[in-house]
């Protein structure tokens, strides 16, 4: 299985291909500065369903209280209602992704 990018390389190809597109060259620390304020406005945004086109979208989902069960001994518990944060993942991406 492949390793996963890291920052550093995620930094370094998106500077590689961002100059390429523009013709200019682009520094990484522009970019990771870039990538870091798009993740801040990312968090502050997803409660109120935060979007990047043909990427996904970050939304806030409230889920409701529910009986579950201990796996180890079987026993019936009560799970709280609580907030949980979804990705949905663009159409787009999954037929670039997936194919067809």
């Amino acid at each position: 299985m492949a390793k996963s990018l890291t920052k550093s390389a995620i930094t370094t190809k998106l500077a590689e291909a961002v100059s390429k597109a523009t013709g200019q060259d682009v520094s990484k620390k522009l970019v990771l500065a870039t990538v870091e304020a798009l993740t801040q406005l990312a968090y502050k945004e997803a409660k109120n369903k935060f979007t990047l086109p043909g990427l996904g979208k970050l939304v806030l989902v409230n889920r409701k209280a529910r009986m579950g069960r201990n796996p180890k001994t079987g026993e019936p518990i009560q799970i709280k209602a609580k907030k949980v944060v979804k990705f949905r993942v663009a159409k787009a991406a999954k037929e670039a992704i997936l194919g067809g």
